[in-house]
């Protein structure tokens, strides 16, 4: 085992908060796009925990990852990378988990990385997000989280209620 992969001080506990998200990411450089979904978590009080790991430089242990989250209590998946990002792929192929992909502007803008991300092929599915979307990312996790939490459920209608009056009053 290759110890230095978990970044211990990027974990998040919330008390009496039931969920729990993993936020991975291909490179330690993909870090200020991929906080914002953190941060976004931590908003709503979900637990979440940061982990660098590679589809290509670290494959057994991103698959390892991925088949044993479920069972560390992890509910939903945010995976960002960028360039030849198949980091939401590996973690889809190997979790039941639902897996959301950041695309990353690493190169060509993020095309590279945004058709990567979601051309997957049928059954194995990723829900992807806008490229460098990690908030949306986020976003789209506490939905699926909120199907079977009315207490989240009302924060993600309180989130949105106040997102509204902030674009009305301009």
């Amino acid at each position: 085992m290759i110890v230095g992969f978990w970044d211990c001080g990027q974990s998040v506990s919330v008390p009496g908060m039931p969920h729990k998200v993993a936020i991975v990411m291909g490179s330690g450089s993909d870090r200020p796009v991929m906080e914002k979904a953190g941060a976004m978590l931590e908003q709503f009080g979900i637990e979440q925990m940061t982990r660098v790991l590679s589809a290509h430089k670290t494959p057994d242990q991103a698959i390892e990852f991925a088949t044993t989250a479920a069972d560390q209590g992890f509910e939903v998946i945010i995976a960002g990378a960028g360039k030849a990002a198949h980091l939401a792929g590996v973690m889809a192929a190997k979790s039941l988990l639902p897996v959301i992909g950041v695309p990353l502007n690493a190169s060509l803008d993020g095309m590279d990385s945004l058709l990567a991300t979601v051309q997957m092929p049928t059954g194995i599915p990723v829900a992807t997000v806008a490229i460098d979307g990690a908030q949306n990312a986020a976003l789209l996790a506490v939905a699926i989280l909120a199907l079977s939490d009315p207490e989240l459920r009302q924060k993600l209608a309180e989130y949105r209620v106040d997102l509204a009056n902030k674009t009305l009053a301009g």
